[in-house]
């Protein structure tokens, strides 16, 4: 076979942390290479290595590409030899143009000034490799996510891509439109391009993946040969986690509840820039002490709009219904008053809304019960700080210290900082909207064994997400919802993807 990328003996250091632990990575040319790990493995800073993002001189070993010995300054040094990284979060201008996204920093001008037609041209041809039939002049804040993941490729085949590197490219996408990136990756592949593919989604590797590379602590700890099919889940999260986990989900036995806990009668809310358009329309839901409840539905079903217009209306206007906590009306109108009744909301965009990145684990994890470690109005550093060990001991937040800025965290332990934050507010119930998105196996793990101590500890819980066997591997009920309306409830043993599936289509 013919090697495209060597990364031999790759360590890379931060003050007080060695990310990267003497990994090395062997990458043929024309082949889709998977590279798995944990949250906090060191996938994405190997990448960023290899990208330039982290120049040469800033790490110790060798990066061989296509033929020699590369030392990369920065992202256009790499770029500019065919290597293109997309990463997780889409580093695209929402109010520009589709053409003008693509050719951002490298226009198609003359004499100085943008050539317009072979731009929207140019764009026209690269939207078609990539299956978009969007206007090139269309507003990027007007197409969905996976549509812009799209335009993310297309900017990288207009760079004339060699080796394209996706870190998690389908976290956010629904199962259609992760399907669709991983057929257009099989496409680039008999193209003869090559592509490393950073993802947790173990079903998605072994759909794609001829070969996978498996980081654990830092340190490469195998390669996969996945061509012959005989590679299982199992084989690669043994790698993963350093253990066998014969169960994907913690084993409960449920102690439920007689009485509902909360209720949630005829609710709905429209949407805050179109009010012609109802997101939530007449929801009745519930959940007793002790249950785990799941909300199943594909991307725009109301899932999201539902939970954050309970949540001091947090989202959507012409809010209607009603709240019962115990069997009493309480007031949701503000977050404030939300929190005060006894919820807590777990956004499924944790670093845009549920963290302050810039901010420490200590602060971050306070911040939603400030009493709580206040005397007379004034914060208590000592109390803050025991909190924060406190958490980071009980439900194994990996830090040096809890003084640790959350940005500094992996995507696991970042979740888990939002889940400390509310438990510590002490609500009855919690509504956790995708508590797993972008983490790994391991940490999905602890984050589910979490969930049942707080069923276990007489709360109610509801559950969103868009991946189905979470939701039949967690929860005693699961709602299916569609169109901002509930179409029907399953009971667990009741529940599986099909009956889901026919509940979300039925009219």
């Amino acid at each position: 076979m013919d090697t495209i990328l060597e990364m031999k003996n790759i360590t890379k250091t931060f003050p007080g942390v060695k990310a990267l632990d003497d990994v090395s990575i062997k990458v043929e040319r024309g082949e889709i290479h998977a590279l798995c790990g944990e949250n906090g493995a060191g996938k994405s800073t190997l990448m960023k290595v290899l990208s330039g993002v982290y120049p040469h001189g800033t790490y110790e070993g060798d990066i061989l590409y296509d033929g020699g010995v590369q030392e990369f300054k920065d992202i256009r040094d790499s770029e500019d030899r065919g290597i293109i990284i997309i990463h997780q979060e889409l580093a695209l201008v929402p109010l520009l143009s589709i053409a003008e996204n693509i050719f951002l920093g490298n226009e198609i001008s003359e004499n100085g000034v943008v050539n317009w037609p072979a731009t929207f041209a140019r764009t026209g041809e690269l939207l078609k490799k990539v299956g978009l039939k969007e206007n090139p002049a269309t507003l990027v804040t007007n197409i969905g996510v996976g549509k812009q993941q799209l335009v993310e490729i297309a900017k990288a085949l207009s760079k004339k891509v060699k080796l394209l590197i996706l870190d998690e490219p389908t976290a956010s996408l629904q199962e259609n439109d992760s399907q669709k990136l991983l057929d257009l990756l099989l496409e680039f592949k008999a193209q003869g391009i090559t592509s490393i593919l950073i993802s947790h989604k173990l079903n998605e590797i072994n759909r794609v993946a001829d070969r996978i590379t498996i980081i654990r602590d830092g340190k490469s700890i195998s390669t996969l040969d996945a061509r012959g099919g005989n590679i299982t889940e199992d084989d690669i999260v043994k790698d993963m986690v350093g253990r066998d986990m014969a169960h994907r989900y913690p084993d409960r036995t449920p102690n439920i509840g007689t009485e509902k806990l909360m209720e949630v009668r005829n609710w709905s809310a429209t949407h805050p820039l179109h009010p012609e358009r109802k997101v939530v329309d007449n929801v009745n839901i519930d959940v007793a002490a002790g249950e785990v409840v799941g909300i199943a539905g594909l991307m725009g079903a109301g899932r999201t709009e539902l939970a954050m217009s309970i949540f001091g209306q947090s989202y959507g206007t012409d809010i209607s219904g009603e709240v019962l906590i115990n069997g009493k009306p309480v007031d949701v109108s503000t977050v404030e008053k939300a929190i005060a009744s006894g919820l807590a909301y777990v956004t499924e965009d944790r670093k845009e809304m549920g963290l302050i990145l810039e901010e420490s684990i200590t602060t971050n994890i306070t911040l939603a019960n400030l009493p709580g470690v206040s005397e007379n109005g004034v914060l208590n550093d000592g109390a803050e700080r025991s909190v924060a060990e406190e958490y980071r001991n009980k439900i194994n937040i990996r830090t040096p210290n809890v003084a640790q800025k959350v940005m500094n965290l992996s995507g696991g332990n970042q979740q888990k900082v939002v889940l400390s934050k509310w438990l510590f507010a002490a609500p009855e119930v919690l509504i956790l909207d995708e508590p797993t998105r972008g983490i790994d196996v391991g940490a999905k793990y602890e984050i589910y064994t979490i969930i049942n101590q707080l069923a276990a500890d007489g709360k109610g819980v509801i559950m969103i997400s868009s991946e189905m066997p979470e939701l039949l591997g967690m929860c005693d009920r699961i709602y299916v919802m569609n169109e901002g309306e509930i179409k029907g409830q399953l009971a667990a043993k009741d529940a599986s993807q099909e009956a889901i599936m026919r509940m979300i289509l039925k009219a």
